[in-house]
């Protein structure tokens, strides 16, 4: 659970686990988790992804088109994994390694 972690913290603990997940599987978790409805706060979320992959703590391992509008129809769907740098900055974070 999240607490008040902030949202950066949270995603990179919901990939410690080191399975591949799209942006839409993140940000509807983090939607639910924070009570951020709404496609202000979807598109913020996913925003907060894209910077974790810029800063290399994410890597984009598959992408493919939203055709079924499961995020937002005609968007570029990413599958994202956690990088060995990501794991230790959210060790510094005092996420917990599983």
């Amino acid at each position: 659970m999240s607490g008040n972690r902030p949202i950066k913290f949270r995603i990179l603990e919901i990939l410690l686990d080191e399975k591949e997940r799209w942006n839409y599987e993140i940000v509807s978790k983090v939607q639910e988790e924070y009570s951020m409805q709404g496609a202000y706060n979807r598109d913020s979320i996913n925003f907060d992804i894209i910077e974790l992959a810029s800063g290399g703590m994410l890597k984009d391992v598959e992408q493919k088109v939203d055709e079924g509008g499961i995020y937002k129809k005609g968007f570029l769907l990413h599958k994202y994994v956690i990088t060995d740098f990501g794991k230790a900055r959210g060790s510094d974070a005092c996420l917990r390694y599983v």
